[in-house]
């Protein structure tokens, strides 16, 4: 789709494949000959859809799937391996969203924006490359 279309794009409710959304990064970034590569994810959801080998989407709205979990946490060190840093935006505070989001972070020593959709002016930076914590006004 064309990037001026980006903002206007509707998807169904309930379901996040991730995984996917980072490979499809990964093939875009593949075709660029930057020094800095890296994937802005914005999500308020958490990853609740795989893509399956045979093409067959399996998903659970319910919980944090460890299947669907464990293949997107193997995507995020495979964009890692790659050189692909992942910086993400979580506009939700539900704690195993945050676990989630923590164990990205850590993995492709990206960085963490925690929000709300009623609080963006006040976010909380977690940077794994510094080591440190701090609140962001």
């Amino acid at each position: 789709m064309p990037i001026s279309e980006l903002a206007r794009v509707r998807v169904g409710p309930y379901y996040t494949n991730t995984r996917e959304g980072l490979r499809l990064a990964q093939r875009l970034l593949s075709r660029q000959k930057k020094d800095m590569r890296q994937i802005v994810m914005i999500t308020d959801g958490k990853p609740s859809a795989l893509t399956l080998d045979d093409g067959r989407i399996y998903k659970n709205a319910f919980g944090l799937d460890p299947l669907v979990v464990s293949e997107t946490l193997h995507e995020v060190a495979r964009c890692r391996r790659n050189g692909i840093l992942i910086n993400t935006f979580m506009l939700a505070q539900d704690y195993g969203l945050i676990s989630f989001v923590q164990k990205v972070t850590e993995i492709c020593r990206g960085k963490a924006y925690f929000t709300t959709p009623y609080t963006l002016g006040q976010y909380l930076l977690m940077d794994y490359m510094k080591k440190k914590v701090k609140h962001v006004h």
